[in-house]
């Protein structure tokens, strides 16, 4: 059925709309879990504070994530009197559209990728740094003191963190001896990355909290300072873009978590008897779960204290364990292109 459709249709036609396809395919699942991360978040949260968590909406609270989302659509858009419009309701597209298309370069399993391309960390790192602008816009364009102080945080402690980030990267890097994603994850055929490179898997889960705004480095959203900060002029749908965007942030996170660090698709001790996205999917699970174990357990650093700790401990013991991968790649003659 599906060749006699393409036999009838111009090639250019029909290439756009297998793209427009794979794209569906990704977005759609991404963001109905995204829905249901909500509910895992509070489920979870629930438990650790002895509470039940959503429990009323559908069977055990099944539909409360469509409840949510139905309530956010159809409340009143309110813009502040003296904002900049256009770059009010501009800045949260922003920030879901980069959180959406950073999508395109992970890979789900052996040949799964929307876009398998040789500089795909260059990407994905490219890609999230964009998300800064999305926040700063949304706390210049508010016309508030909290709204541009909060946005300033961000920006500060987005860029702080992400000089991490790269180090973290660029000593998994050299291990592999890739920039693709795909490449990245075979290269841990025989040994996930999260054993030889364990400071720097926790170092990232950090990171990634700072990076995606999440407890206890949530200090763009604090609501005692800044009575929630760069999203405080923002209501119904224009917020729920915010919303979604840094969810889906935190499953990027997670995926390339699960990609540098713990093997992508591929199986632990040879259990084979679950196919490549399921155990990818159950990685991403895992670290989310810690994402939501750090916010029902830790209290919120001072803004201080979270500068100090990117500068001056995760900046330099990053830095060290890249020259120390380095030169254990150089002695042992493992270089990439060398053994």
């Amino acid at each position: 059925m599906i060749d006699l459709i393409a036999a009838h249709l111009p090639p250019t036609l029909w290439h756009l709309i297998v793209i427009v396809a794979q794209i569906l395919a990704i977005f759609v699942p991404v963001l109905l879990v995204m829905a249901y991360l909500t509910y895992f978040e509070r489920k979870v949260i629930g438990a650790m504070h002895l509470r039940k968590g959503p429990n009323v909406v559908g069977p055990l609270g099944l539909f409360q994530p469509f409840a949510d989302g139905i309530k956010l659509f159809f409340k009143e858009t309110v813009l502040p009197a003296r904002s900049n419009r256009l770059i009010h309701l501009f800045a949260p597209m922003i920030t879901l559209i980069v959180a959406l298309v950073a999508w395109a370069v992970i890979p789900f399993n052996d040949g799964w990728v929307l876009a398998d391309i040789n500089v795909g960390v260059l990407y994905i790192f490219a890609v999230s740094s964009l998300g800064i602008y999305g926040i700063v816009m949304a706390g210049w364009a508010s016309n508030s003191r909290y709204a541009f102080l909060g946005a300033l945080r961000s920006a500060a402690q987005m860029v702080s963190y992400e000089v991490s980030i790269g180090l973290i990267l660029v000593s998994v890097l050299l291990t592999a001896g890739s920039l693709n994603l795909s490449e990245i994850v075979r290269a841990q055929q025989n040994m996930w990355f999260v054993l030889p490179h364990l400071p720097m898997f926790v170092l990232f889960v950090a990171s990634g909290l700072a990076e995606t705004n999440r407890s206890p480095f949530d200090l763009t959203e604090c609501e005692s300072e800044l009575v929630s900060g760069y999203n405080v002029e923002y209501s119904s749908m224009p917020f729920a873009l915010f919303y979604l965007g840094e969810y889906i942030n935190m499953l990027v996170v997670g995926a390339m978590t699960s990609v540098l660090f713990l093997g992508g698709w591929l199986a632990p001790f040879g259990w084979t008897f679950l196919p490549g996205p399921v155990w990818f999917f159950l990685k991403v699970t895992l670290v989310m779960f810690i994402f939501v174990w750090v916010r029902a357990t830790f209290p919120r650093y001072r803004y201080d204290q979270l500068m100090r700790l990117g500068w001056k401990v995760f900046l330099p013991f990053s830095l060290l364990w890249l020259v120390l991968t380095a030169g254990t790649l150089v002695a042992l003659d493992r270089l990439p292109g060398q053994g």
